[in-house]
C-alpha cells in the first residue's frame, strides 16, 4: 500500500513539473516583435506603363417616368471597414431598409468580404482570384483581371490606383481605369489574406508570415516591415499615428505609423496554459481597441496602452470583425447571436438570434445593423433594440456596403444592387452653386439693413 502512495505522489509531482515546465514555455514563447530591416525574401516586379484605354461612356439618366440615378453616387467606401478604422459604418447617412433591387450579377465564385466603391465603380475579389470593376448603375462588368491565388480580401481604392492582395503571397497594385497592373511585391513563402488599407499613399497589410508591411502605393517599395512573431490573417486598423493588429499568437500590436516603432503590445489569455488566437481583425472608435477571438472571447483595449478594458466570453466560436457605432459594439457568433455591447464598459444592451451562424462582419447603416449567416439569410436590425426589421433569402457571408444612395450587397457569389428607402438628396455642383450664391447675398442684404 505504502508503494502504491508513493507511486501516486511521484506521479502528482511529475504531473506538477510537466505543467509548471508548460507554462514557463508558455511565457517565453511571447515575441516582442522586431523591425525586420533585411527583407531577403521580398521583390518588387514593376510593369512596363502602358497607354490607358477609353474609359466607357457613361450610361444616359433615365427620362421622366424612370428612375432619377445618378451617374454616381457621392460616397465612397474605399477598403474593408468603410474607413481606415475599420468601424464598418456609415452611421450619418439614414437610408432605410432596402427597397428594390435594380441589377443583379453572378461572379461564379463567392465573395468572401465585400466590395469597395468609389466614382460609380465597385470593385470586387472572388475566392477564385479574380478581381472585379462593376459597373455601378447596371452591374456590367468593365474589366476582369484574373489570378492565381484564393482573394478572400476587399480591394483598395488609392486614388487611380486599386490594391488587391491574394493567397501566393502577392501583393498587386492595379490600374483603376482598365486593370492594368503597374507592379507587384511577392513575399516568399507566405499568404496574404489581409484586406490591405491606404493612408497617405502608403498601404499597410499583414503577411501571414507574422509580419506587418508599410508599402508606398506608386512604386511598391517597402517603407518598413514588423515581425510581430505570430501569424496574421487580420487586417490592419488605422487612427492617427497608430496601426493596429491582431495575430494567431493572441497578441495585439500597436505600432507607430511613421516608422513601425512597436508602441504597445498585449497578450490575451484564454485560459492557464494557452494564449488567445485572433482571426478577427480589431475595429476601433479612436480610444479603445475591438476584436473577437476564435474561441469567442469578445475584447476591449485601450488604444494609448493596451490594457484590457472588458472581455465577454460568447461560448462560441468567433471570426467576426466588430462593427463600432453609435457608442456601440456589434458582434456576432456561431450560435446565431448578433451581440450589441456598450463600447464604454462592455455591458450588453442586447442580442438577437437568427438560427444561424454568423461569420461575416456585420455592417451598420445609420440606425441600422446589417448581418448575414452562413445558411444563407441576411437581415437588418434597428441599432435601439434588435428589432429585425428586413429580411433577404440570401446570405454568407458579410452583407456588402451602402453609399449615399444605394446598397451594394455581395453574397453567396452575387452581388446585388437595391434602392434605399431614404436616398440622400443630391443637388447638382451648377444648383448648388446658385443656392450657396443666394444664401450669401442673402447674408450680405441683412448684414447692410440699417438698423431700425
Amino acid at each position: 500500500m505504502r508503494r502504491v502512495v508513493l507511486l501516486t505522489a511521484g506521479l502528482l509531482v511529475l504531473l506538477a513539473a510537466g505543467l509548471m515546465t508548460a507554462v514557463v514555455v508558455e511565457l517565453r514563447d511571447r515575441p516582442g516583435g522586431a523591425l525586420d530591416t533585411e527583407l531577403e525574401d521580398v521583390t518588387v516586379v514593376k510593369e512596363p506603363p502602358a497607354p490607358a484605354r477609353r474609359s466607357p461612356k457613361r450610361p444616359k439618366r433615365p427620362k421622366r417616368g424612370g428612375y432619377a440615378f445618378l451617374p454616381h453616387d457621392r460616397l465612397c467606401w474605399k477598403n474593408f471597414g468603410r474607413d481606415p478604422q475599420r468601424s464598418l459604418a456609415l452611421p450619418n447617412v439614414h437610408l432605410g431598409r432596402p427597397t428594390k433591387h435594380f441589377w443583379v450579377r453572378g461572379l461564379k465564385s463567392y465573395i468572401e468580404y465585400p466590395p469597395s466603391y468609389c466614382d460609380g465603380r465597385l470593385y470586387v475579389n472572388t475566392y477564385r482570384g479574380d478581381t472585379f470593376a462593376l459597373n455601378a448603375f447596371n452591374g456590367k462588368v468593365v474589366w476582369r483581371r484574373r489570378g492565381r491565388g484564393n482573394k478572400p480580401s476587399t480591394p483598395a481604392i488609392d486614388g487611380p490606383r486599386l490594391i488587391v492582395s491574394s493567397t501566393d503571397g502577392t501583393v498587386t497594385a492595379l490600374r483603376r481605369s482598365d486593370g492594368h497592373r503597374l507592379w507587384q511585391l511577392r513575399i516568399r513563402g507566405a499568404k496574404i489574406e489581409s484586406s490591405p488599407v491606404v493612408v497617405g499613399r502608403v498601404a499597410y497589410f499583414g503577411a501571414t508570415d507574422g509580419r506587418l508591411f508599410a508599402v508606398y502605393t506608386r512604386t511598391g517599395r517597402v517603407r518598413w516591415a514588423f515581425d510581430t512573431g505570430g501569424r496574421i490573417n487580420s487586417s490592419p486598423s488605422l487612427h492617427g499615428q497608430r496601426v493596429c493588429i491582431t495575430t494567431y499568437a493572441g497578441s495585439i500590436f500597436c505600432l507607430r505609423r511613421r516608422d513601425g516603432r512597436k508602441l504597445w503590445s498585449t497578450y490575451v489569455r484564454r485560459d492557464a496554459l494557452r494564449y488567445e488566437s485572433f482571426y478577427a481583425s480589431a475595429s476601433t472608435d479612436g480610444r479603445r481597441l475591438f476584436t473577437i477571438a476564435r474561441s469567442g472571447k469578445v475584447v476591449a483595449l485601450a488604444a494609448r496602452n493596451g490594457r484590457v478594458l472588458w472581455t465577454h466570453k460568447l461560448h462560441s466560436w468567433g471570426y467576426s470583425t466588430p462593427a463600432v457605432a453609435h457608442g456601440r459594439v456589434f458582434v456576432g457568433d456561431f450560435n446565431g447571436y448578433l451581440h450589441a455591447y456598450r463600447a464604454s464598459n462592455g455591458r450588453e444592451l442586447w442580442r438577437r438570434r437568427v438560427g444561424g451562424r454568423i461569420l461575416g462582419a456585420p455592417v451598420i447603416v445609420g440606425r441600422l445593423v446589417f448581418f448575414s449567416t452562413l445558411e444563407q439569410r441576411t437581415y437588418a436590425a434597428r441599432v435601439a433594440d434588435g428589432h429585425v426589421v428586413w429580411r433577404l433569402r440570401m446570405g454568407k457571408y458579410s452583407p456588402g456596403i451602402a453609399t449615399d444612395r444605394h446598397y451594394f450587397f455581395s453574397l453567396n457569389g452575387i452581388v446585388i444592387a437595391y434602392h434605399a428607402r431614404f436616398p440622400a438628396k443630391y443637388r447638382s455642383p451648377k444648383r448648388a452653386k446658385r443656392q450657396s450664391g443666394k444664401q450669401q447675398s442673402g447674408k450680405r442684404r441683412v448684414a447692410a439693413a440699417p438698423k431700425r
